[in-house]
């Protein structure tokens, strides 16, 4: 998808011909929840003036009621006019905006506003871009048609690569991708995943920044079209146990002025030093950011083995089962592939700690261990062990213990939001400790 370029004018002259009528101004909130204030078309010129605020108190992760006071500064790049019918005379618009402080200082509770920061101190040292091509899976489940709320049944049965009659999502997803192609996406494919009921469209890659906006796009467009179809679609990492859950896997390349900073023609795989020390830092620091990639306690019940999702600390040029995968793609292609990213996670959160544990790979110059070229699920813990292989954290609780002791990954989200996300996390693990769950009656209750 590319970024596009609009002036105020441009924006001005679009509101015309489309009969743009309400204006929504979205942002991104710490758990990665959209969030929007939508005024109506006369507010455009306060909008593109900067001269928009709102009441930040209540957002998670915000500010305190006595700071509530918030500007909103739209990304002009990120307009946007919805091409569905949204059941009132005119249509809808929105445009991602950044918020600022009552002192119009950049607000750095905003996970948008501290990847902008992060990626300022890539340029520093000579990069021109991170670009991330993600891909996100959902699932498909019917809606009670009485009640309207969602069910766990399952739109189909079908597995990979699956077609209708099978693949009974086929239809949403189909207009899944008209919608998003609308939009200016650049989809580039779109099939059934592994699991029943489990959909992934692929979308071309884009700079970081343009790329998490994406991310947040797609899921609004995923969700309003299954509505449409009579079905919820949820990004939940694990809704059902015994099959896949729903990964994020994260392409990511770094470039500079002179192209694709991981590509070296004459190095050992064609891979340059500079994506060994970027992915010496990923390794060092995967059980650190993990707690921001996967952030949910269910983010952990898919990283077990046996279903697809990375469970070691390791990388390979040709299995799937390490952490990091490099797939055969060279040249401006080359990139590394992070596996283990569920799209529960704020994409822009997400994105700022992988960025700065490559980052501090390249500054210190951490040095990848070898790739492990075998499957680690078949390996014992002897041999993972004599191979350097770690496993990620298997709770929340635990990836949070990780996260408290890295000072990269906690410099990354910066103050506000690590103290905030930490906080809300250890909420989030102490409440689902205290539930007794069905699986605990069924093994103990007639036993003991």
């Amino acid at each position: 998808m590319a970024k596009p370029s609009y002036t105020k004018d441009d924006i001005r002259r679009i509101v015309k011909e489309e009969n743009v009528q309400f204006l929504r101004l979205m942002f991104t909130d710490l758990y990665g929840t959209i969030k929007n204030v939508e005024v109506p078309i006369s507010q455009l010129d306060k909008l593109l003036d900067n001269k928009l605020m709102f009441d930040g108190s209540s957002i998670d992760g915000f500010v305190r009621i006595e700071e509530s006071d918030m500007w909103l500064y739209p990304d002009l790049s990120t307009w946007m006019v919805f091409p569905w019918d949204n059941g009132h005379n005119g249509k809808i618009a929105r445009v991602i905006c950044e918020v600022y402080n009552a002192d119009r200082t950049p607000f750095m509770g905003d996970p948008r506003n501290q990847l902008m920061h992060i990626l300022d101190e890539m340029k520093e040292m000579g990069f021109t871009d991170f670009n991330i091509g993600p891909e996100p899976e959902f699932f498909l489940f019917k809606i009670d048609p009485e009640t309207g709320k969602p069910t766990t049944h399952l739109n189909d049965q079908g597995s990979y690569f699956d077609l209708a009659p099978v693949d009974l999502g086929e239809n949403c997803r189909r207009d899944i991708v008209l919608e998003l192609e609308k939009l200016g996406f650049d989809v580039e494919a779109s099939h059934h995943e592994v699991a029943p009921g489990q959909h992934e469209v692929d979308f071309k890659y884009a700079d970081a920044l343009h790329a998490c906006d994406n991310i947040q796009t797609f899921k609004l467009v995923v969700k309003t079209v299954a509505r449409k179809h009579g079905l919820h679609a949820t990004f939940m990492p694990k809704p059902l146990d015994r099959i896949n859950g729903s990964g994020m896997h994260m392409n990511m390349s770094l470039f500079t002025k002179d192209g694709n900073a991981f590509f070296d023609e004459n190095g050992e795989d064609q891979l340059s030093q500079n994506a060994k020390y970027f992915l010496g830092g990923l390794l060092k620091h995967a059980r650190s950011f993990t707690a921001v990639t996967n952030p949910t306690v269910n983010s952990y019940k898919r990283l077990v083995p046996g279903y697809e999702a990375p469970v070691y600390v390791a990388w390979s040029g040709r299995n799937r089962s390490p952490l990091v995968r490099v797939p055969i793609a060279r040249g401006l292609s080359t990139r590394l592939e992070l596996r283990s990213v569920d799209p529960s996670a704020n994409p822009y959160l997400a994105v700022a700690t992988i960025l700065a544990a490559g980052l501090d790979g390249l500054k210190n110059k951490i040095e990848a261990p070898k790739a492990i070229d075998r499957n680690i699920y078949a390996m014992d813990d002897d041999e993972r062990k004599a191979n350097g292989i770690v496993d990620l954290p298997s709770t929340l609780h635990n990836a949070l213990k990780e996260l408290t002791s890295d000072e990269v990954i906690k410099k990354a989200m910066g103050p506000h939001l690590y103290s905030n996300f930490v906080e809300a996390k250890r909420l989030e693990w102490d409440a689902y400790r205290q539930e007794v769950s069905e699986w605990e009656r069924q093994q103990y209750l007639e036993l003991y």
